[in-house]
């Protein structure tokens, strides 16, 4: 194997090409327009261009990758996860142009990734299962088990899956999910099992080779998901006991064998509360959370995939495999998870995680994110030699990461690291939905120390920028009755300063300032009150003591969308401070009232017409955006008067989808 064609994008494929570097091997990558600068074209030594901006015009392209192969001269190729990754077909013309196939064999992937035949394939070799309903060209069946799960039969990733829990939803539930799983993986085919409100999800890395040699690394627990996808993975699990996971090793290594597998895989199952194990499904592939698998083993996967490609045994016993301590991953996504989970695209001003952790990413500072590809920017992982230690060195990671331009997580992910019921284990499927108050998670009110240093940075910009008035503080009056005042938004959060500075050294109050009444009076003053001394601004650093009590930060003035805005990284925690503005532009007249585009995308259905009279919470539209369906639904009671886009139009944030009329 001497040059090596990744077909994937972001972080997967700069993992993909750290390895084959370390091992000697060249590599080459491809892009499609979007990612003609993206941070994995930079990772390979050569990349091919396949044009277009969507999956389809792009890493969809078959014929495309093979011709970039050919013409760079590859001798072997690397699908990664995700797009072509599971496609039997895709395989069969790799090995036909003479390339070898860094994955299970196409028949392999045929009868695993396929999760019908899987099924099948799992009940002949005794892995514990249930029954499932096959549904053909959309018929609704009678008489399921509810609630149920839809899934569709190709793929992964959580596309084209539908929790229904009556039999009235099931027919509006099995056409979405056919429709996303056609968009994703090129096949709707869906089908029907029961589905487990409060299981365990847990998962066990195969890996066999083409002597036979089959052995399993461990499981995994990924059961924190929002919308079917994993959100946190942790190895081992800490949620099942000695038998369950000797049972739950054991088939997926008795699965294995049934089918002589060759190369990387997982066995998916869900564990219920009683125990019961149920079968999901085989990742024919490396899955998004191999990381905690390398951390707790030591073991570089990709590396026994390349192995295991060109033909060398393994070289593992499992009593070679042990497991050292517990590792955490989670995915930082730009999605907003208090509202609803809503992507969330544009430029990344600022990417840097916090110390501690191993980050695969395929982004950095000055990337677009952008709504044609999966909404995931980066996996966190952290190792330690128990769990609580692997999620307070995820804590402090994640809350002294600065991500700014797009929405994202990271709170939410640092919340649950802390949360009582993690900590203890008792994390089912239904762990998100228990927990609501992670959702909303963010750092509360900005720390007194934040508020100070973002006056102090503003005050040290200001001496810099202003060379003849720099003598004087900014907001300097002859008469001073009171201190300069500052608004901050934190997020949704609004935080009022106060602060008179003679030199370096500050009284800062903080709170809202006292407003007169109509008489003229002035209420009690409640803000709170800190003696402050700045014993460094040099560079960017600042060394604030405030009450008393020394502390280091960074802080980075940048031009926001309403004026300056602040980034501070303590030793513990970050923050990003918007200076609010003292005077705003009142917004433009809008030309219509009803629901705007929440993010770029396109429109694959559309549920109105103008007249129809509609009641809150009716479906009026369906927009695609990062290899999602996003409902957009009326608000109020209304009757629509116009509908301005139809099916497969593109649509931009802030677009009015559909014009509405309230009879009020």
């Amino acid at each position: 194997m001497r040059r090596l064609l990744i077909a994937n994008r972001g972080e997967i494929a700069v993992r993909i090409a750290r390895t084959a570097e370390r091992l000697g091997i060249e590599t080459v990558g491809v892009y499609s327009e979007p990612d003609a600068n993206g941070l994995h074209v930079d990772a390979v030594d050569l990349a091919v261009a396949l044009g277009g901006s969507t999956a389809t015009e792009s890493y969809l392209r078959a014929d495309a990758i093979l011709e970039a192969a050919a013409a760079t001269d590859c001798d072997a190729l690397h699908p990664g996860y995700g797009f072509l990754a599971e496609s039997a077909d895709f395989a069969e013309q790799v090995i036909a142009a003479g390339l070898t196939w860094v994955g299970p064999t196409p028949d392999q992937i045929r009868t695993l990734g396929d999760k019908v035949s899987a099924k099948r394939a799992a009940l002949e070799a005794g892995v514990p299962t249930t029954e499932i309903i096959e549904i053909a060209d959309g018929t609704v069946p009678s008489g399921a088990t509810m609630p149920a799960l839809i899934k569709a039969a190709a793929g992964g990733g959580g596309r084209g899956m539908r929790i229904v829990r009556t039999a009235g939803e099931l027919a509006e539930g099995i056409e979405a999910a056919a429709r996303e799983a056609n968009a994703a993986f090129g096949d709707g085919t869906v089908f029907l099992e029961p589905y487990i409100e409060r299981g365990r999800h847990i998962e066990v890395q195969i890996i066999g080779d083409r002597h036979g040699n089959v052995v399993h690394l461990g499981e995994r627990e990924c059961s924190i998901q929002r919308r079917n996808q994993k959100i946190v993975e942790e190895a081992p699990s800490a949620g099942i006991d000695a038998p369950t996971r000797a049972r739950l090793c054991d088939a997926a290594v008795a699965l294995a064998r049934h089918v002589g597998y060759e190369n990387a895989g997982t066995v998916e199952f869900m564990v219920g509360d009683d125990g019961t194990i149920t079968f999901l499904e085989v990742n024919t592939r490396l899955q998004v959370e191999h990381p905690v698998t390398e951390a707790v083993t030591g073991l570089d996967l990709v590396e026994l995939q390349l192995r295991a490609a060109r033909g060398e045994p393994l070289g593992l016993e499992q009593s070679d495999i042990g497991i050292d301590g517990h590792a955490i991953e989670v995915r930082l996504v730009a999605e907003d998870p208090a509202r609803g989970w809503m992507p969330s695209t544009g430029h990344l001003d600022r990417f840097e995680i916090g110390p501690g952790s191993r980050v695969d990413t395929g982004v950095r500072t000055g990337a677009e994110v952008t709504p044609f590809y999966d909404s995931m920017i980066a996996k966190v992982i952290t190792h330690a030699p128990t769990r609580a230690g692997a999620a307070a060195r995820m804590a402090r990671s994640l809350r002294t990461s600065l991500v700014t331009g797009v929405a994202t997580n990271r709170e939410a992910l640092a919340a649950i690291m802390g949360e009582p019921d993690f900590l203890a284990a008792a994390t089912p499927t239904a762990y998100l939905d228990e927990h609501p108050e992670i959702l909303e998670a963010d750092d509360g009110p900005t720390a007194a120390t934040f508020l100070i240093a973002a006056a102090v940075a503003l005050e040290t910009h200001h001496i810099g920028q202003n060379p003849a008035t720099g003598f004087a503080p900014s907001g300097w009056r002859n008469l001073a009755t009171r201190g300069q005042r500052r608004t901050f938004r934190n997020g949704d959060t609004i935080e009022a300063v106060e602060y008179r500075f003679d030199g370096d050294t500050a009284l800062v109050l903080i709170g809202s300032w006292p407003e007169p009444s109509e008489e003229g009076s002035l209420p009690v003053d409640e803000r709170s009150s800190h003696r402050v001394r700045v014993l460094d601004r040099s560079g960017g650093r600042l060394a604030l003591e405030v009450d008393g009590v020394r502390e280091r930060l960074t802080a980075t003035i940048v031009e926001g969308d309403e004026g300056p805005v602040v980034e501070l990284v303590s030793r513990t925690s970050s923050a990003v401070l918007a200076l609010v503005p003292a005077f705003s532009v009142p917004d433009r007249a809008t030309s219509g009232s009803g629901p705007i585009c929440p993010l770029p995308g396109t429109v694959i259905a559309v549920h109105a017409e103008v007249g129809d009279q509609v009641r809150d919470g009716d479906l009026l539209m369906v927009v695609e955006a990062m290899k999602m369906e996003h409902r957009i639904t009326a608000t109020a009671d209304a009757v629509v008067t116009e509908v301005h886009f139809a099916a497969g139009d593109r649509v931009d944030t802030g677009d009015l989808l559909v014009s509405l009329e309230s009879p009020d």
